[in-house]
């Protein structure tokens, strides 16, 4: 069996970690929506970090649910498996899922990156946040990691040491084209064969590509499953649409697959 699975920010917000578009999601009375652009870390970068370490440490305490473990229950039954998730965070990963079997289509939070050269590339490291308390724990105190300022010490704004541009979050602000890197990986995988079986999960399907995915996916009469208390955009090409939450749906979908 080939599988596709998509998932977005419903997934992980079953972990606690709120949705940009819920009310929960604001943070300071600000639209998140506003916050993730370039064009609100040229005006405030400061203000953009401070949110982002926020997120960060949200992320850190949170915990895989029911629906991650489902997917990687039926990873290990695929014959070809590809997730490919919207979600910034580490939980699927966190969940067991391999590296291989994961396309981070908006990136990873817990990737920092040079807003300039791009070369200058380091993860912060939330397990050893964790056990020390201590914000300097977010950046090992070692120049190879290419970051200079505060960022360190838990404030103010890193620069690149390669280049002196201001270090940014590894994420897909609003307005800013997809990774090629990424966009390839899933193209690659389409492109081989069709799927049996695609599962979209968790997200409101509002990004054209989303759609385009799936369907090309099952093209070939695969079977599309939408998991979503809400309806959709892709509601209408469903073969079958649960209307549920994430973490209750897909664990009873994968046992029903794979026994």
């Amino acid at each position: 069996m080939r599988v596709l699975i998509i998932t977005g920010a419903g997934v992980s917000a079953e972990s606690g970690i709120p949705t940009f578009r819920g009310k929960d999601g604001y943070w300071r009375n600000l639209d998140p929506i506003k916050l993730a652009t370039p064009e609100a870390f040229a005006r405030d970068p400061e203000l953009v970090w401070q949110w982002y370490r926020e997120r960060r440490r949200r992320i850190s305490d949170a915990k895989p649910n029911a629906a991650h473990e489902a997917i990687v229950n039926l990873a290990h039954c695929a014959d070809e498996f590809l997730l490919v998730t919207q979600n910034v965070d580490d939980l699927h990963k966190r969940a067991g899922l391999a590296k291989a079997e994961m396309v981070q289509i908006h990136g990873d939070i817990f990737v920092t990156r040079c807003s300039r050269c791009d070369l200058n590339r380091h993860d912060y490291s939330p397990s050893v946040a964790a056990e020390t308390c201590d914000a300097a724990s977010e950046y090992p105190p070692s120049s190879d990691y290419g970051v200079a300022g505060d960022e360190g010490r838990g404030n103010g704004v890193p620069r690149c040491t390669k280049c002196g541009a201001l270090m940014r979050p590894g994420v897909v602000w609003f307005g800013e084209p997809l990774p090629s890197r990424e966009t390839g990986r899933v193209e690659n995988y389409l492109q081989r064969d069709p799927c049996g079986v695609v599962i979209v999960v968790g997200t409101t399907a509002a990004f054209g590509y989303i759609i385009d995915w799936a369907l090309r996916a099952s093209r070939r009469g695969g079977e599309l499953i939408e998991v979503n208390p809400e309806e959709t955009p892709l509601s209408r090409f469903a073969t079958q649409q649960v209307r549920e939450p994430a973490a209750i749906a897909l664990p009873r979908i994968v046992d029903q697959m794979i026994n």
